[in-house]
């Protein structure tokens, strides 16, 4: 089959070559009516952008990416970025740009996919998630000159805009809580120790507990719900057990509920369980379980319009994501 040229355009349109390149590039020199007569023209004859001819040109991609460092078989049980992917697709899709989603194995992987992705522009930007706290990706996203937005606290970095939540009062929220329920001896599951949030988590946690009085006790786990698994039986079976934890995500929080019941330890009049990040995951459980609630769809929206206004020339900054809720529910209760 013909594949449509731009000539093929022009012809139909009775305009010139280079009258039909600047409508399908939004660019100046012809009317808007012009222009909308050439794009639906350009739509009915399946017309699309030769990659190499737009790349000489100049010319956006119309793709933004996405790189996840996990293996395909685990993304499906995050209901977060199911969610936050949902957000960035929603907010991308009604500015006409597409998502291209790459998962790699680990952050040195995912820097070479940008690498790949700059040279051969098949994207105009990129979004930075799983922020370690010594991380070395953005100083080589800033040389190869790829605009991105960090999801995550990137303060620290000069000339990077970034999308965060506020780790500190969402932890300080869930112990308050926990201690204004009168418990005194807290413990923690919590996820990757070289992520940015967890670190900023714990240390928040460790604070809120030392000025309340509180003991506390903090296990890494790996956001599974197979090593939550590991890491609840560690702390129940400790003599001096605590009498409430808080999992650093709804995955984990579930596998702690399902330990607890099989070590006969009961939630919650014995255990107050306690989520970071909501899911229906939390709500179909018995007991349903107390959650710090914040709305992963609009964290990926937020991130997605940041990331178009940076593609667009935006000086960068620091923007806060709306606060985290706390809803309780029937895994807690006095201690």
């Amino acid at each position: 089959m013909h594949r449509p040229t731009i000539s093929d355009i022009a012809a139909r349109a009775g305009v010139s070559k280079a009258a039909v390149s600047y409508a399908l590039n939004g660019r100046r020199g012809v009317s808007p009516a012009t222009q909308a007569r050439v794009i639906a023209i350009a739509e009915e004859l399946g017309w699309t952008a030769n990659n190499a001819a737009r790349v000489l040109s100049g010319a956006r991609a119309g793709v933004v990416g996405l790189v996840l460092a996990r293996p395909a078989r685990t993304l499906g049980l995050e209901p977060f970025f199911m969610e936050f992917i949902s957000g960035l697709e929603q907010e991308l899709s009604s500015r006409d740009t597409a998502l291209l989603l790459q998962l790699v194995p680990d952050h040195a992987a995912g820097l070479k996919t940008c690498a790949r992705w700059q040279g051969a522009r098949q994207v105009d930007g990129t979004i930075v998630v799983d922020l370690f706290d010594d991380d070395d990706r953005l100083v080589p996203l800033q040389e190869m000159g790829l605009p991105f937005v960090v999801v995550g606290d990137a303060r620290d970095h000069p000339g990077v805009t970034c999308v965060r939540t506020d780790e500190v009062a969402g932890m300080t929220q869930i112990v308050e809580y926990l201690a204004a329920l009168g418990h005194h001896r807290i413990g923690r599951v919590a996820g990757l120790e070289r992520l940015r949030h967890t670190v900023q988590r714990t240390e928040a946690f460790r604070a809120a507990a030392e000025r309340l009085g509180l003991e506390e006790v903090v296990q890494q786990s790996d956001y599974s719900g197979e090593d939550s698994t590991r890491a609840t039986r560690t702390l129940l079976a400790q003599r001096d057990r605590p009498t409430a934890i808080v999992y650093d995500n709804d995955v984990m929080a579930v596998a702690g509920l399902a330990v607890a019941s099989e070590m006969g330890v009961e939630v919650p009049r014995q255990l107050s369980v306690v989520s970071w990040g909501d899911s229906v995951l939390c709500r179909l459980t018995h007991p349903a379980i107390t959650a710090l609630a914040h709305d992963p769809m609009a964290y990926g929206a937020h991130a997605a319009r940041r990331l178009l206004e940076v593609i667009d020339g935006a000086p960068p900054r620091a923007f806060l994501e709306s606060a985290h809720t706390l809803v309780p529910r029937g895994s807690t209760s006095p201690a």
